[in-house]
């Protein structure tokens, strides 16, 4: 069992502040007149330690008390311009913000867990002890906001009142970061003591970027300290590895999940988003995928729009299974993101009325953005990632580089998306009865399958495999990609894969609310089907048919062909809704291409998780169970009909 507050705390072990006193005294002797009045309507003592102490480490010259008004939120922006961390765009409501061109995406190679000595961490991440931690950020955090403003933001992950938010302090020098927060959280400063005290914890994060010069990034940390649940990041700006509230707090969700959850709760990488069906319903999905494998993308393809990268999930009194979503905005990758495949989000980034933070794409000559995939005329020259760009430019290895980075983002408010469902601020979340897990498998997987109980369908989460995206710098190949949430499972797999398997297999949850989990999988090639090229196998706005289908397979609407990897569509039901939901013609020939059943590799994938688990301590029994019933199965197919088992063959 993870230890809470065991070990030294780091920021109150280099702050040296350990009284109430003491706290008071400092912000006497730092804050001026207006924010120290701000800082006396707090009183509960941990906040205060924890702020003061992050003063006392960090020595800012400054301390900005963030309390959400318009006034702050503009002082905010006009910091991010004064020190050159934003610059304003012609389009009203609309910054660019670079971050360092060595620094794209997640730096999973200097991202640790503070471990205390004999503590499991996951085997897929990488540890400090707990000493070691204490020199490092004692040695680059201490001072590292001389001459700066240090602002303090109180924010909640998730709706004031709601039973899995999670209240946060985001204490940062960079107006990029609190400015970004502001987007994508909820100020919470006049409830945030009160929801402290009727949650029972708090996390804590504490970031600067330093000088942000590219000599210091072989010196950046990303730190998360379970025990304390608190974050230290620095000398970085990329919002993956500064924005410490949302994949550094997202960890210690998962931690406070799997270890004091009960088998009632979970902290995961998914999108919500609601499915209208017959008779004016609506179906709430929540859904699993890696980074830069489309979650912002099958969100929008919803009516009702929640969120696109977290949920924090509950059972409630009734045996509903409820999500919420800790963030109110969106940091999406626009790679690819065009008015074909996202109407209502290129709506709001090419027309006024919204307020964006752009990273990394290319301004051109005009100030207008432009990105990889958008569909639009491309400029031949302007300033991207890596500075001035023209058509053509090369990098040091003779390689054209993009017009953007394949990990440039948009930031914007929820609200702002023609499809924003007021469900978001609901305290009491959203009944959530279909759960989908994918990734950019090329190769092996049909378009969408349903699994057979709840135990098939953790395991089909367990099962993820996806190819690297530019989320993560220096990552490359395919890869496991576990519940498309590995880089945020702080301990073991084992403990959080039994998490999954008590959840879903709760006696809980009524039968009548258990959802349905399942695969979902756009990215098969034509290559991967008996053809030469490698674009996709479909498009991606079908992702409506295969939401349509799952949503109506829940309540029973459609009927199914069982396979020994779960229930597959059958074709008359998918022509009606390609017709129904987006207009478009479905063959009868993609329809066997997508969903005949490639025996070999689905055998491979198989063996590779079974010999990887085998590896693992103290997996539960369930996965390996599964995982044998699906292959004998598979093997029976294959001595039947052969490597290829199309669906009129799996039918008889």
């Amino acid at each position: 069992m993870l230890k809470k507050n065991e070990g030294i705390d780091i920021v109150r072990e280099i702050g040296g502040i350990q009284t109430i006193e003491q706290a008071q005294a400092l912000f006497e002797k730092r804050l001026d007149g207006e924010h120290l009045s701000r800082i006396r309507t707090l009183s509960h003592p941990e906040i205060l330690l924890k702020i003061a102490n992050a003063i006392a480490m960090c020595d800012p010259a400054r301390v900005f008390i963030n309390t959400g008004s318009e006034a702050d939120c503009q002082f905010i922006r006009r910091l991010a311009l004064y020190k050159g961390e934003e610059a304003i765009l012609p389009m009203e409501g609309h910054t660019i913000h670079h971050d360092l061109k060595e620094e794209q995406g997640r730096i999973i190679d200097r991202t640790f867990y503070i471990a205390n000595p004999d503590e499991k961490i996951s085997s897929l991440a990488n540890k400090i002890l707990r000493e070691d931690a204490l020199v490092d950020v004692r040695e680059k955090m201490g001072g590292i906001m001389a001459g700066s403003t240090m602002v303090v933001g109180l924010y909640i992950r998730g709706p004031v009142g709601a039973a899995a938010s999670n209240p946060a302090l985001e204490i940062t020098s960079s107006a990029y970061v609190s400015h970004s927060a502001e987007i994508l959280y909820r100020n919470a400063f006049s409830d945030f003591e009160k929801e402290v005290e009727r949650l029972g914890h708090f996390y804590t994060n504490v970031h600067s970027e330093g000088l942000n010069r590219p000599e210091d990034l072989p010196n950046a940390r990303v730190f998360m300290d379970r025990s304390h649940r608190t974050t230290y990041s620095f000398n970085c700006t990329y919002a993956g590895n500064t924005l410490l509230l949302k994949k550094g707090n997202h960890r210690f969700s998962v931690d406070k999940a799997v270890y004091e959850g009960g088998g009632r709760e979970l902290a995961e990488h998914m999108f919500i988003t609601g499915i209208s069906g017959p008779g004016g319903r609506v179906t709430w999905v929540a859904g699993a995928a890696p980074s830069g494998c489309g979650k912002t993308t099958t969100a929008m393809a919803g009516n009702h729009f929640v969120g696109d990268d977290l949920a924090q999930m509950w059972i409630d009194s009734n045996g509903s299974v409820r999500s919420i979503n800790p963030e109110c905005g969106i940091f999406g990758i626009v790679e690819d993101v065009n008015r074909e495949g996202d109407p209502m989000l290129m709506d709001r980034l090419r027309n006024p009325g919204s307020e964006v933070i752009w990273s990394n794409v290319l301004i051109d000559e005009n100030g207008t953005p432009h990105w990889t995939g958008n569909g639009e005329a491309q400029p031949i020259r302007g300033r991207n990632f890596q500075g001035p760009w023209k058509k053509g430019l090369k990098d040091a290895g003779g390689n054209e580089i993009p017009i953007s980075h394949p990990n440039a983002r948009c930031t914007i408010s929820s609200t702002a998306l023609a499809n924003y469902s007021e469900k978001t601020e609901a305290p009491e979340g959203v009944e959530t009865r279909v759960i989908t897990y994918s990734g950019r498998d090329s190769d092996t997987m049909p378009p969408v399958w349903a699994a057979k109980n709840a135990e098939h369908g953790v395991v089909i989460g367990a099962c993820i495999v996806s190819a690297a995206t530019a989320t993560e710098v220096g990552a490359s190949g395919v890869k496991r990609a576990p519940w498309a949430n590995a880089p945020f499972i702080p301990g073991a797999l084992g403990d959080y894969m039994k998490a999954q398997f008590d959840f879903f297999g709760s006696s809980a949850i009524a039968d009548d609310k258990r959802p349905i989990l399942a695969g979902l999988n756009y990215f098969l090639t034509h290559e991967a089907r008996g053809g030469s090229s490698r674009k996709l196998l479909g498009e991606k706005k079908d992702v409506k048919v295969w939401l349509g289908w799952l949503e109506r397979r829940t309540h029973g609407d459609v009927d199914a062909i069982e396979t020994p990897i779960g229930f597959l569509p059958r074709y008359d039901d998918l022509k009606a809704l390609f017709e129904t939901l987006i207009d478009k013609p479905y063959p009868k020939t993609l329809y066997d291409q997508q969903f005949s059943l490639y025996v070999d590799n689905i055998l491979a994938r198989i063996d590779l998780q079974t010999a990887a688990y085998g590896r693992e301590e103290n997996i539960p029994g369930q996965l390996f169970d599964v995982l044998r019933e699906q292959r004998d199965g598979l093997i029976a197919l294959k001595t039947q009909f052969g490597p290829v088992v199309t669906p009129e063959q799996l039918e008889k």
